[in-house]
């Protein structure tokens, strides 16, 4: 059991029906090192080397260096491994799935030799940017809290009290948890509806307000969850070559989003009821991004280059779509069992709610020196603040910030730092060894959480706080005079504290407040994945 500091960010304000979380919006502005086999097998450390590709996606100025047309296309397999231990247990999840990962192009001509202006490059490029494959399953015993027992079923007691005193206090009429319309209420959060309608949680008998869990101790929970999906970007890329020394680029990115995430909760207690709580979401969408990049040669009889970029936020108009279902097994005052059964999708099917994000600014410093035409060496920091991503409503339903959310982004969220390094060999000119290595720090506050406002239409309050992330990589690559072949190995690890929720307790002498999770589950996740490049040059 781990007590939280009590967060800035629990506001108790709503302005519109809540659809979305910070934890949802980290991982779509996450990106995977991906690309070409030759982008990979380097770390990604290619921004101020440039001469290949999946440059413009990261310093758009690498594709200034072309001299001559370009066409390519990657794919790859994946095994992806997620080990969680929670008190004795372990669980293993593994995935293995094949992509189809890039395709591009560059179409390079030459303005003159004399000119100050030498090359103007033309680019697109394809690429996966996130892979949101992921299984995971706990279960365990969650603890108590004094003589408390800590358990989803008083989140959904106090999300009910406090949308409940909200509407009160707007002077509406009192919410009624047992209409099968409540899922359309915008002031009424489903998490508590649904503990209320699925027996778990009741009125009290002096407050209408005011709601209590029907737990029977401490619960004994199993949790699953599979996610699927990704991002995909487009990249369209104009670069300059100025008297071989100063290299000028700019890319426009274009972002599809689809992302599906099946969560279910099971809490069982002494007299073995309980019940299970099935949360099903999916987020689809768009967004686009400019990159700006340069790299500068200051030393005409040196190959050192040095290299900056920035990349703009994306901006996503997004569609978060949800349903949930609680089957409830209780017995009967006859002593037998019986049933409930709420499927939200019943009353209104896929709700849906609109929305707009803006991810972080990304600036990007990066250098390259090559040494003679056998060795290739390339270095990289990038750096995003993701506690300035912004939350917004979608302009046709009055526009205006999601404060709760960008607040939450604020209070939960740092900033991370990347570090990349990558070296190339040839050990003739036809072929080359590459190594690489990627160092991302977490994104996540320690005292960080799912907090869902009282009218959240979000069931599934699992969240995980993502802590650093490793990547290494191997490559090698044939080079002809017309098409060349690459392959590359990348294995990456992160751990991550998984908790399936989290309560608020108040004191009943001081009346001061408390943020309990459970114990936290130790997650290690893990990917590695086999990749190829075909392409020709010419």
């Amino acid at each position: 059991m781990k007590k939280i500091i009590t967060l800035a960010c629990a506001l108790s304000c709503i302005i519109g029906a809540s659809a979305q979380s910070i934890y949802d919006a980290a991982k779509l502005a996450e990106k995977d090192l991906n690309g070409t086999a030759r982008f990979v097998g380097m770390g990604g450390a290619m921004g101020a080397l440039g001469g290949d590709i999946t440059t413009m996606g990261t310093n758009p100025a690498g594709i200034g260096i072309y001299r001559s047309n370009d066409v390519m296309t990657s794919f790859s397999f994946s095994a992806y491994g997620a080990e969680s231990k929670y008190d004795r247990e372990t669980f293993n999840n593994d995935k293995n799935r094949w992509s189809f990962d890039n395709i591009g192009f560059v179409f390079s001509t030459k303005v003159g030799n004399e000119t100050p202006l030498r090359y103007v490059n033309f680019g697109f490029n394809y690429k996966r940017s996130k892979s949101l494959y992921k299984n995971m399953s706990m279960a365990g015993f969650m603890g108590v809290y004094g003589d408390r027992p800590v358990s989803q079923a008083n989140y959904m007691a106090q999300q009910a009290t406090d949308a409940a005193k909200y509407v009160w206090d707007s002077y509406r009429e009192p919410l009624d948890y047992s209409n099968r319309n409540i899922y359309s209420d915008n002031e009424a959060g489903w998490l508590g509806a649904i503990g209320f309608q699925g027996g778990m949680i009741e009125k009290d008998s002096k407050d209408e307000n005011l709601y209590h869990p029907l737990n029977y101790g401490e619960p004994y929970s199993v949790f699953n969850s599979r996610e699927q999906g990704g991002v995909g970007e487009y990249d369209f890329n104009i670069a300059f070559n100025i008297s071989d020394r100063v290299y000028l680029g700019v890319t426009v990115g274009a972002y599809d989003v689809n992302y599906k995430k099946y969560s279910g909760y099971d809490e069982s207690y002494d007299n073995d009821e309980g019940y299970l709580l099935d949360s099903y979401s999916k987020i689809k969408g768009s967004g686009f991004d400019i990159k700006l990049g340069a790299i500068i040669r200051p030393f005409e009889n040196s190959s050192f280059r040095v290299g900056f970029a920035v990349h703009t936020p994306t901006f996503y108009k997004l569609t978060y779509a949800t349903s949930a279902r609680m089957t409830t097994d209780y017995k009967a005052s006859t002593g037998d069992w019986d049933r409930i059964i709420v499927d939200t999708y019943d009353y209104v099917g896929d709700m849906e709610r609109d929305y707009r994000l803006n991810t972080p600014w990304t600036f990007n410093v990066n250098m390259g020196y090559t040494v003679g035409n056998s060795l290739a060496l390339g270095a990289e920091y990038e750096y995003e603040d993701y506690s300035t991503m912004k939350f917004k409503y979608p302009g046709n339903e009055g526009g205006g910030d999601m404060e709760f959310e960008t607040a939450e982004a604020k209070n939960c969220l740092k900033g991370t730092h990347t570090f990349r390094l990558g070296a190339e060999y040839k050990v003739i000119p036809q072929f080359a060894f590459r190594l690489g290595y990627n160092y991302t720090s977490s994104a996540f506050k320690d005292e960080a959480v799912k907090y869902l406002p009282s009218n959240s239409i979000m069931t599934d309050t699992d969240f995980s706080n993502k802590m650093s992330q490793n990547v290494f990589t191997l490559g090698i690559g044939y080079r002809g005079s017309i098409f060349y072949a690459d392959l590359a190995y990348k294995f990456s690890a992160y751990k991550e504290d998984f908790y399936p929720f989290f309560n608020e307790f108040q004191d009943a002498k001081s009346g001061e407040w408390a943020l309990v999770t459970p114990q936290a589950t130790k997650v290690t996740n893990t990917r590695s994945q086999v990749l190829m490049t075909l392409g020709f040059r010419f």
